[in-house]
């Protein structure tokens, strides 16, 4: 049969293989250009033309133009070109590209048992390219670790560290664009010199003149011969293959196969075949997929069994549920399958055994596969499910703090040099840009005093963002007002700055935390005259750290080694951070009086200043936040109500101003029209709503937005939409269900709680892919063990930290990875993730103590 182009899906397959080309679009994180899945499992990727062998995060990469399926010939064709205008010295990730502009093409053909590829140009390199310009395949590390190669006549393996000798190179950064690409081009742009670092040390950005001597080279590579499920050729007649490791000079790199340009040739520049290794009755293993946790006896019980799209299992099959005694596994009963259908890739089943509740630990088995065990009972979200998040993952997480876990220092009292004023007219990087005035007396430079206390890391890169900070306050916040939510085994000390791990001392964690929090919101605040941005580190090699935060700066204010603090006019965050903060100060009333107090008060200012600003702001926004570049100015105009209808929410619900209803029903028309946005805002304040004609249309706008989440949520087996751009969906799920949560409790009539149950069990193991882990790191039988943390560099994790889940290998390949560098599948995040984690487990605890459940 050989490969075959599908039309319908865009690539090429042969039984279990699929041949990828350009489809997905992020070569950053490791997903884009040529990729190649070998029996469920992706092996190779981001196949395309770069300037060096081992690039990291901040290389140049090509922009594509086009792509095109042609059916008839078998062939994707793709056109691309260096440099791209949008990221050079621009953006989250700004880039420094070498001067060489150049157009090529990629054309990958079906022939027989593999795929062809040709590359043409349309210039030849210059000299001082060659050598660097080369076409690369990168290898998926975990998969490959301790399996052979053969070059030619070499043979090898793939070894677990990255190992020398060091090869000196020529560095494209001889022949950088220091500015602008197009002539006379306004706008905030990155300094290269400031990017790029000093010339005795290593900087991420540049980390092409020195890498690892090649372990092989030849014209013809085996990857994994031994493995007949990862084998896979590559061979080129005339271009010779390279084998790098990438992680020698970037601790996230990939290995990487590069095959350098020749110089002065153009059409068929590299032309090789890739012929992976096809094993013709392949079939995919059937996964059960059920929360790692368990099920309370009165919640609904599905357990989900992806199998593959073409497999004949289905109705009149079932599953038999096991109850582990001490005698071993028992059988307790058997429980129909029914088909639920296609969804991305496989096919999946779906069987009900809510019947069962006797309490106990229990397995599934489905012919001869079996699930991990759970667990059934009263108690079951009871302990170690909801705490680790409070116990461990946000004390670790703290910013300006000594954690200590008993012998065990997670980090030191870092950042204590917090912060000076961050240059004007700067894109800095890691979505950070400073306009062209600090917005404060302070001038670049300058140390901003009262930074240096509360907050905590944002994920695995220590920054401080004010969303991230404040949003934290706030679901935590909630949990307090929601569910008394209450845990007491953490010493946090904010005078001596320590935090111990497992030491009780009397005081409710969460209201500490919350107290943390709003230290540094309301520090900023102070000092400033407004919000922060957010602070971050100066440098890139500061960004890169990994371990303890204490090595980033040294603790002494005022010196090059300080973090940058940013400011920004941007309406929509000021907006949300004043619902966070009327929200925290709410709450710490009683704890904190002088604290709750001020952030009250800042709330209230930051509300009736944006008002007074009007829709001056909004242009302001639009040229300066990254992360709505290129939205219309109607657009912004519209998420800047959305974000007033949340700050008029909490703040009346804070204070008790009917001004701030009137503001709510004033904006009926945003609130009715982008009802996903507003409604959980709106109906946390509803029943103190007089408007009548308001009520009257809401109430109607209620039912249609019901309708629109039921279609969503039938969407795949799940209950959930499951609709990933670049990072899994997990987070989205999770805060989407803690809006859901206050529709539900405000109109029980229209709304059922089942979407919180398909949530948490979404998130705890029940979701597409092979990897049925928990995204709860150290919750449930099976988790997410290899996390983008502060540790990721000891393939460890951090107990509580959520991930974001399984990401979409474009265009239907669901992925989630047993590697600690892939921040789109594996990265903690601050302001969210985790603590809408433990919201939704403390309300479905609540739910079940009313005795609601899902059949509600």
């Amino acid at each position: 049969m050989g490969f075959e182009l599908l039309k319908d899906r865009g690539y090429f397959k042969d039984h279990g293989v699929d041949v990828m080309a350009f489809d997905d679009i992020y070569p950053e994180g490791h997903q884009s250009g040529i990729s190649v899945i070998m029996h469920d499992k992706r092996l190779l990727t981001n196949g395309d033309i770069r300037f060096e062998q081992t690039p990291g995060q901040w290389q140049p990469v090509s922009k594509q133009d086009s792509r095109e399926l042609i059916p008839e010939d078998g062939t994707i064709l793709t056109k691309l070109h260096y440099p791209d205008e949008n990221t050079h010295l621009k953006g989250i990730n700004p880039r420094i590209y070498p001067d060489f502009a150049f157009s090529y093409e990629v054309c990958v053909k079906a022939e027989g048992n593999g795929v062809v590829v040709t590359v043409n140009l349309d210039r030849e390199i210059p000299p001082e390219f060659t050598g660097k310009l080369s076409f690369n395949i990168e290898i998926v590390p975990g998969e490959v670790f301790g399996m052979s190669y053969l070059a030619d006549v070499e043979a090898g393996v793939f070894p677990r560290q990255a190992n020398g000798p060091a090869l000196r190179l020529r560095s494209n950064d001889l022949y950088r664009i220091d500015g602008p690409i197009s002539p006379g081009e306004d706008g905030i742009y990155a300094d290269a010199d400031e990017l790029r670092g000093d010339e005795e040390s290593y900087n991420p950005i540049v980390a092409d003149d020195i890498i690892a001597v090649p372990y092989a080279q030849g014209h013809h590579f085996v990857l994994c011969p031994e493995d007949p499920l990862r084998r896979v050729s590559i061979k080129s007649d005339q271009n010779v293959w390279k084998l790098y490791d990438g992680r020698f000079n970037h601790n996230n790199g990939w290995f990487v196969l590069s095959a350098e340009i020749p110089a002065g040739k153009t059409d068929q520049a590299i032309v090789f075949r890739i012929e992976p290794n096809v094993i013709r009755d392949y079939e995919y293993t059937p996964v059960i997929q059920i929360s790692n946790v368990g099920y309370h006896p009165a919640q609904r019980k599905i357990a989900v069994i992806e199998t593959g799209a073409a497999s004949s299992i289905g109705n009149n099959e079932e599953i038999v549920l096991y109850r582990i005694s001490e005698e071993g596994e028992i059988s307790v009963g058997h429980y129909p399958v029914r088909t639920w259908g296609n969804f991305l890739r496989y096919r999946y089943l779906i069987a009900d055994f809510s019947d069962e509740t006797t309490q106990g630990r229990y397995r599934i088995r489905f012919g001869n596969i079996e699930s991990q065990s759970f667990q059934i009972g009263t108690t079951v979200y009871d302990r170690g499910v909801w705490q680790p998040v409070i116990e461990y993952f946000l004390p670790v997480q703290m910013c300006h703090m000594r954690v200590n876990e008993k012998y065990r220092v997670w980090h030191g009292r870092c950042h204590l040099d917090d912060a000076r004023m961050a240059p004007v007219s700067r894109n800095h990087f890691d979505g950070y840009a400073q306009g062209h005035s600090t917005l404060t007396k302070y001038h670049p430079g300058d140390h901003v005093p009262g930074l240096n206390e509360g907050g905590w890391h944002d994920a695995g890169d220590f920054d401080l963002r004010i969303e991230s900070q404040s949003g934290e306050a706030y679901i935590l916040a909630l949990c307090v007002e929601e569910f008394d939510a209450f845990n007491d085994t953490t010493v946090i000390d904010q005078k001596t700055k320590t935090v111990e791990i497992h030491e009780p001392d009397g005081e409710n964690d969460f209201l500490q935390q919350i107290e943390h929090g709003l230290l540094t919101v309301v520090g900023g605040y102070r000092s400033l005259g407004r919000l922060y941005r957010g602070i971050i580190c100066r440098d890139l090699r500061q960004y890169v750290l990994l371990g303890d935060p204490v090595n980033m700066t040294d603790g002494i204010p005022g010196n090059d080694d300080d973090r940058l603090v940013f400011t920004e006019d941007n309406p929509v965050h000021e907006l949300h951070t004043c619902a966070h903060l009327a929200a925290a100060g709410r709450v710490l009333k009683e704890f904190r009086p002088v604290l709750s107090s001020e952030a009250i008060k800042a709330a209230i200012d930051i509300y009736d200043n944006v008002s007074e600003k009007g829709d001056g702001l909004i242009d302001l926004a639009e040229a300066l936040y990254q992360d709505d570049a290129g939205r219309s100015l109607e657009a912004q105009k519209v998420n800047v109500m959305i974000a007033r209808i949340h700050g008029a929410s909490e703040l009346y619900l804070t204070t008790g101003d009917e001004r701030y209803l009137k503001d709510i029903t004033d904006a009926g028309e945003v609130v009715f029209s982008h009802m996903q946005e507003t409604a959980s805002e709106v109906a946390r304040v509803y029943k103190y709503i007089k408007d009548k004609a308001f009520c009257d249309v809401f109430e109607k706008v209620l039912y249609v937005l019901r309708d629109e989440l039921i279609d969503l949520c039938a969407e795949t087996p799940y209950g959930v939409p499951y609709r990933p751009h670049i990072w899994g969906a997990g987070w989205g799920i999770q805060a989407a269900a803690m809006r859901y949560y206050f529709l539900y409790k405000a109109f029980p009539g229209i709304f059922s709680p089942d979407v919180l149950f398909s949530s948490l069990n979404f998130i705890l193991g029940t979701h597409p892919g092979r990897n049925n882990a928990s995204f709860a790191s150290g919750v449930g039988t099976k988790s997410v063990e290899t996390a983008y943390g502060i540790n990721r560099a000891d393939w460890s994790y951090i107990p509580g930290g959520v991930v974001s889940g399984t990401a979409l290998i474009r265009p239907d390949f669901p992925e989630l990875m047993e590697f600690p560098y892939l921040w789109q599948q594996t990265e903690y995040v601050l302001g969210g993730g985790s603590s809408h984690y433990m919201f939704l487990v403390l309300a479905i605890q609540r739910l079940l103590q009313n005795g609601i459940n899902d059949n509600d």
